[in-house]
């Protein structure tokens, strides 16, 4: 099967007229059976055997984590080139769009679930690592990091756990203090986030990070080479055997118990990485690059042929010049390896030694590993024998799948019968707000730097210290002589998802545009990594198309694009897969960060709601604490919801609002209470038809909770096609109902209720 190539050692020709599922699983190829009959297709029309550097790297180009084979033919039919007024300048290894008349902003979001499964330190760190470097290959200077988390329950039994499977809770403490180390280290804030809690994430977490990034109109950079001639420089760490088929490992269902996959997650280094973000912003300012582009899934292997396809050109390595970690590497390993912290430039030959130079100044290092050729092929060559040579169009185009579906129902069907009125309402209330998926997640928040740079003007937690409230969402303040921000919000809800994928996603979506609105950001791009299990199932491909209906419908709703994500598939255990989780990163633009208000409840002001609350209750917190199924899931009116929301800002911009906190998860019942985390209680007037609990509960969609500052109650309730006072600040937290009371308690009970779930898991 395997002939050694004359001269070349570790090299060999592999005989694909033996059997193809041998080959395949001798060089632990992913390919499937029709991949490898089109790849010995194409050796046969090239009259000759490939190497096992041209099998390995084939296998990483048609990988599902690279080319996109199952998802790209939905992607093409709903999210991608959706018409909206706000231009997408470019979408590369990040997106950018307008920040304003000088400046861009940069966004990148990305997924490490299958590393972070097996090793939830390294895998959550390499990730933060790998979401930097998309955002600084674009020229621009990362300002913000954010971290939507997904994993089990916390208080699985570990006697109910299949061998080889973490826990929970020793995955979600990895995990969180992955993303601390780094991000603290590299000195860029984690600034906001989410931390969902599902039973089918057990074994399978999701692990998502997103980076935001601010760049001068005129510094930009494009990750494709330049022109014919330039030279590559190889800048960063050493390539070593970790990572080893990374992507590969990322796009098949995740074995209990695969500690042989170890290999496969890459080793992260942020004491490597910070000086060279330094260095690639400095030479990109300098004018020295032609293009960059970061090495992350598939390695050199990826990256190299990429660079130079996107310019139109081809490229020839030579791969020995490549810094090592370990001696004896054979070079499929080094071409395909997904070592870290390491950026690719493509430069002209008269500025190599310039950036060389930069290079040792910052004592990064760095070596010329080859140059843009006029043929559109990837040519290696190593120690003077080619061993490697491949049309970029072939490798780089992959197969394309239009995998069967099973849609889900999208009708939400009626509502079930009410259950039983709580004989006790306020156990119920304390039953709610102690639910690991709704309570304080301070315990993650304070591992986090989100002050570093000096630019966080909301924080994810705010408030009196302590005393602090969840956020809705973070603001920055990234440009130093302008008043303009960027908010940043992360929103999914695995229940609704399961429940119902399509009105679960449109739900996320808006509740991303609620939370922007809440501290006065009008939402204007959005980012999607799309989790799901095995695309081979037609149940998880229905699964999938509709949730990409929604986000089409969504998105041409709210009127903004989708400027970056990923799609993760395979996120699948033995015990099944995932809920359908379409992770979304929200971007606003706040006009005068100095008008942005926060959660917490003031000293002044009336209580108001805006919204008319509705019984829709399925997949509710309620509910599912009841044990009580329901199909009626919230649906979403975007043609009431959008003009709502822009009266909203307004009255956030015209100083009317002291404080705002949108209505999700948990209802009206748990916003307030949130609310009044600050010491500042309220009594509440429960105004609805609705009974006393569904009123509490109910997680109708397009409300939020608005203290409104005295004096402007007329001019805010004009705004409004529904906006109701509720109540008023008081010394304790009173709910009533037709003037009599039905709950209340001292603000210290709720908040000792609400803060100890997650510290009495995990401290």
């Amino acid at each position: 099967m395997l002939e050694p190539v004359p001269n070349a050692k570790n090299v060999f020709y592999v005989n694909l007229e033996e059997d193809l599922a041998e080959v395949t699983s001798n060089l632990g190829l992913g390919l499937l059976p029709d991949e490898m009959e089109k790849v010995k297709e194409y050796f046969e029309k090239e009259k000759r055997k490939p190497t096992d550097v041209e099998l390995q790297a084939i296998d990483q180009a048609w990988s599902e984590h690279c080319c996109y084979k199952s998802s790209k033919p939905v992607l093409e039919e709903t999210v991608f080139g959706l018409n909206s007024s706000k231009k997408v300048i470019a979408r590369e290894d990040a997106g950018i769009m307008e920040f304003d008349d000088n400046h861009y902003y940069a966004v990148g979001l990305e997924s490490h679930n299958h590393p972070s499964a097996l090793d939830p330190y390294g895998g959550s760190a390499t990730g933060i690592g790998g979401i930097l470097r998309d955002v600084v290959c674009m020229g621009a200077q990362p300002i913000a990091l954010i971290d939507p988390l997904f994993f089990g329950d916390l208080d699985t039994p570990r006697d109910t756990l299949a061998e080889g499977v973490k826990h929970p809770r020793y995955l979600m403490g990895g995990v969180v203090a992955g993303i601390r180390d780094y991000g603290n280290r590299v000195g860029i804030p984690t600034v906001a986030g989410q931390v969902a809690f599902h039973p089918k994430y057990t074994g399978n977490p999701l692990v998502n990070v997103g980076c935001v990034g601010i760049v001068e109109k005129e510094l930009m950079i494009h990750s494709k080479a330049g022109d014919i001639g330039d030279i590559y420089i190889l800048a960063g760490g050493r390539t070593g055997r970790d990572g080893i088929h990374g992507v590969t490992f990322a796009s098949r269902d995740l074995d209990a118990g695969a500690d042989e996959d170890i290999g496969a997650v890459q080793m992260g280094d942020p004491i490597t990485k910070e000086p060279l973000m330094h260095l690639c912003l400095e030479l990109n300012k300098m004018k020295l690059l032609t293009g960059m582009k970061d090495l992350g899934g598939g390695g050199l292997s990826c990256v190299v042929g990429e660079l130079a396809l996107d310019g139109g050109f081809g490229a020839m390595v030579n791969l020995e010049k490549v810094h090592l970690k370990v001696e004896n590497m054979p070079p499929w390993e080094i071409w395909v390896s997904e070592s870290q912290e390491r950026m690719m430039f493509t430069v002209t030959p008269e500025n190599v030694d310039k950036v060389l130079a930069r290079c040792e100044a910052w004592d990064v290092e760095a070596v010329t590993i080859g140059e843009v050729i006029s043929e559109k092929r990837n040519i290696v060559n190593y120690k003077g024998i080619e061993i490697l040579n491949l049309d970029l169009e072939f490798t780089t185009g992959g197969p394309v799948y239009k995998r069967p579906y099973n849609l889900p129902e999208y009708d939400v069907g009626k509502a079930a019968p009410l259950p039983e009125y709580p004989s006790d309402i306020s156990n119920q209330i304390i039953d709610i707000i102690s639910q690991p998926e709704v309570a304080s997640k301070d315990w993650v928040i304070r591992q986090y730097d989100h002050e570093v740079r000096g630019k966080t003007v909301l924080k994810p937690i705010q408030g009196p210290i302590g005393k602090d409230v969840p956020g809705d969402s973070s603001v920055i303040k990234p440009v130093d002589d302008s008043w303009k921000g960027l908010a940043l919000t992360s929103d999914v809800n695995p229940y609704l998802m399961e429940a119902n994928p399509y009105h679960g996603t449109m739900n996320a979506v808006e509740e991303v545009c609620r939370n922007l609105a809440s501290v006065g950001a009008r939402i204007d791009s959005l980012a999607d990594c799309l989790c799901f299990g095995n695309p081979r199932r037609p149940d998880i491909m229905g699964q999938f198309r509709a949730t990409c209906e929604a986000l089409k419908d969504a998105a041409t709703a709210v009127d903004v694009p989708y400027v970056s994500g990923n799609v993760s598939l395979y996120n699948e255990t033995q015990d099944g897969a995932i809920p359908p989780t379409p992770v979304l990163m929200g971007i606003g633009l706040v006009k005068d960060i100095r008008k942005c208000v926060t959660s917490d409840m003031k000293n002044e002001g009336t209580i108001w709601l805006v919204g008319k609350t509705r019984e829709e209750m399925g997949a509710s917190l309620y509910y599912r604490t009841l044990g009580v199924s329901c199909p009626k899931v919230p649906v979403t009116d975007f043609e009431a919801f959008m003009p709502r929301m822009e009266q909203l800002i307004q009255a956030i911009e015209n100083g009317e609002v002291v404080a705002c906190h949108d209505i999700s998860t948990g209802g009206l019942a748990l916003s307030i209470i949130e609310m009044c985390m600050s010491g500042i209680g309220a009594k509440i007037e429960l105004t609805s038809d609705l009974r006393a609990d569904i009123e509490l509960f109910s997680e109708t969609n397009g409300r939020w909770v608005v203290q409104v500052k005295s004096g402007c109650e007329n001019d805010f309730e004009k705004r409004f096609d529904f906006a109701v006072k509720i109540g008023d600040v008081d010394d304790r937290m009173i709910f009533t109902k037709n003037g009599k009371e039905i709950s209340s308690f001292e603000i210290e009970k709720l908040r000792n209720d609400w803060m100890s779930p997650i510290w009495d898991r995990l401290a």
